[in-house]
């Protein structure tokens, strides 16, 4: 992580304090809780330094909304359409490397997000 500053370390400290998925705007009301002048522009600025330093990823479930994920390791996203909850769920494999070893390509990152409807909004 670059140079230490409060208002990054709360900003990560809201995302690892849950196991959802969340926005900059819940990002933001729940960092106000700890520093409650910081402005939302620093919430983006240090979510941007954030994504680019590895320390979080970021992800596009088609909402419209740009969510971010504590977890860096690969995986892959559950979104349900119905009650937008985002599940994450392990890779054991890599489903794609058989395609892009033999291109030669070497992969930096990848976002696997499968939409649909979950368990509990199909009952």
């Amino acid at each position: 992580m670059k140079n230490f500053s409060r208002q990054r370390e709360a900003v990560l400290s809201v995302i690892r304090s849950t196991d959802t998925h969340p926005t900059a705007d819940w990002i933001y009301e729940e960092a106000r809780k700890i520093i409650p002048n910081i402005s939302l522009g620093t919430v983006y600025r240090n979510l941007t330094e954030l994504k680019n330093s590895g320390d979080i990823i970021s992800i596009d479930v088609g909402d419209g909304k740009e969510h971010f994920d504590r977890d860096i390791s690969p995986h892959l996203h559950l979104s349900c359409k119905n009650c937008g909850k985002i599940t994450d769920v392990a890779l054991l494999d890599d489903p794609f490397k058989n395609y892009y070893g033999k291109a030669g390509f070497i992969p930096e990152n990848c976002r696997y997000v499968i939409s649909g409807i979950c368990e509990a909004c199909k009952l």
